[in-house]
Order: C-alpha cells, then sequence, then structure tokens
C-alpha cells in the first residue's frame, strides 16, 4: 500500500480536499452583513478567569469625538440578574489613580483600559460564578457586553476522615 507524501496531504488541506468551490467557506457570493459601528467596544479582559483581578481593555473610536466634546463612560460588573457587583478603577486615567469608571469622562478616542481587583462594592471577593461586564457611553441604552468567570479556589475543609488521621 503507497503512502501519501506529506506535502500531497498538505497541499490537500490547503485547498479544500478536492471540494467543489461551491462548498469552499470563504469563497461564497454571499457578504456578511456590515454592523452600524456604535463608536466604542469593549474587548475581553485578560486575564480570564480573574486570577483574583483582571484588566478591562475598551476602545473609544474617533468617530465618538467628532464634535468635541468629551464623552461620559460607565463601566459595570454586574451578575446573571443585572444586579450591580463592582466598578472597576480607570488604568492611566488624567484624574489620577484608583477613579472609578462610573460617569467619567475621557476627552480623547483610543484604547483604553480599567482595572477590578475581583472584590464587591463591600470590599468582599466576588464569589464564583458567571459576570458580566457591561461598558456604556453617553446615555446609550445598549451596552457592550463581556462576560467574566470567576473561579475562586475553594475552601479545604478541616474535617480529616479517620482514614487520613495519624495514630
Amino acid at each position: 500500500m503507497l503512502r501519501a507524501p506529506p506535502v500531497l496531504l498538505l497541499l490537500l488541506a490547503l485547498f479544500g480536499l478536492g471540494l467543489p468551490p461551491a462548498l469552499w467557506g470563504q469563497d461564497s457570493d454571499e457578504r456578511a452583513p456590515v454592523v452600524p459601528s456604535k463608536g466604542y467596544r469593549l474587548e475581553q479582559n485578560y486575564p480570564n478567569p480573574p486570577n483574583p483581578d483582571t484588566y478591562i481593555p475598551f476602545y473609544l473610536e474617533e468617530g465618538l469625538f467628532k464634535d468635541g466634546e468629551p464623552r461620559v463612560v460607565t463601566i459595570r460588573i454586574v451578575n446573571m440578574f443585572r444586579q450591580l457587583i463592582a466598578v472597576p478603577k480607570a488604568v492611566g486615567h488624567p484624574r489620577g489613580k484608583d477613579v472609578r469608571v462610573q460617569g467619567l469622562r475621557y476627552t480623547e478616542p483610543g484604547r483604553k483600559v480599567a482595572y477590578w481587583d475581583g472584590r464587591d462594592l463591600n470590599g468582599r471577593r466576588a464569589p464564583s460564578g458567571l459576570y458580566y461586564c457591561e461598558l456604556v457611553v453617553g446615555d446609550r441604552r445598549e451596552p457592550d457586553l463581556i462576560r467574566i468567570i470567576v473561579a475562586n479556589p475553594s475552601k479545604r475543609s478541616r474535617f480529616i476522615p479517620p482514614i487520613f488521621r495519624r495514630p
């Protein structure tokens, strides 16, 4: 039995394994619908899951600042019931350190970053679970959302089963 040389397998993989062109996904004549830009976007946080803290990047496009006015930005961490859990802090904002991104004014476009230490509004560690981070710019009602999975290490039990106890 003859084996196909690795180069032949690579060429078949690159050129569609002999499938007719109509079945190739990238060559379809239909174009994806163009979604109009809102002028801002929320990017995925890193690290995810938070360990225990995380950075949340977001981008404000130049189109938001055409009139020269500053834009009011709010970032909130909410649970699945949309209850407020935390408000992250701005990183590198002109107003200084530890400024919460709640009604915070930005005067320039570009990539910005917020920081969440993994704590709720009362200063306690947020419990493990699924949270959402939402970005609202101005008075718009359609926030950008990303999922944040919080996975706190489980606490070890102090109970030691009898088979593991030392005599």
